[in-house]
């Protein structure tokens, strides 16, 4: 019989097992979201999000009783940027939701006109929408809405060749938005030598 492990012999003595097998597991609930990027004809890039929670059994609301596989919260939010991320408009959309009034919460969204997303969207997010301000889950979508739009402006400039062409010739390159972003992009690790040398740095 095939494997790659080691056989156990008589010096293991007391050695932990490491040999796990999980437990049985029941699905209880689904949650899926789902982002998409566009460019628009104008120039401006939009960011479409879904959030579906489905019961998987049926479950008791306070307020109704679903049956297996139907939708607790289907929400959506649309968002119009401009080339520098800034939002131009929030379209929120709320097709399946626990509580009648749970709607009432759509048209807060346009508070978040004017926000770019960049360090510190979070925060501000937060301060416009969280809370009392708005929906629980609509504001829990636009954390994967943002990346999903800075997601897109890089897919733009890589297909307009952008991202390469400042690295042609000798002259300084500006500095590159993933700088500090996370353990690979660490500014004395090797990625930023490698895509924002030292030499060609602005001074």
């Amino acid at each position: 019989m095939g494997g790659h492990g080691r056989a156990a012999n008589a010096d293991d003595g007391d050695m932990e097992q490491t040999l796990f097998t999980p437990p049985k597991r029941t699905l209880m609930h689904t949650r899926r979201v789902t982002c998409n990027g566009y460019v628009c004809s104008d120039g401006t890039l939009q960011v479409e999000a879904l959030m579906q929670d489905i019961t998987v059994k049926g479950t008791d609301l306070y307020f109704k009783r679903l049956d297996a596989g139907e939708v607790i919260h289907g929400m959506r939010l649309t968002v119009t940027l401009d080339a520098e991320l800034v939002i131009q408009d929030v379209v929120a959309a709320m097709d399946d939701t626990p509580t009648p009034w749970c709607g009432e919460a759509q048209s807060a969204y346009a508070a978040l006109k004017g926000l770019k997303i960049a360090p510190g969207f979070t925060h501000q997010v937060k301060a416009r929408v969280g809370g009392t301000l708005g929906c629980t889950h609509l504001t829990e979508l636009l954390g994967p809405l943002a990346t999903t739009a800075m997601q897109t402006w890089f897919a733009l400039r890589r297909d307009s060749g952008g991202l390469r062409a400042q690295h042609a010739g000798d002259g300084p390159i500006a500095k590159p938005h993933v700088v500090g972003t996370c353990q690979a992009y660490r500014a004395d690790g090797p990625a930023l030598e490698a895509i924002w040398p030292v030499h060609r740095r602005p001074v």
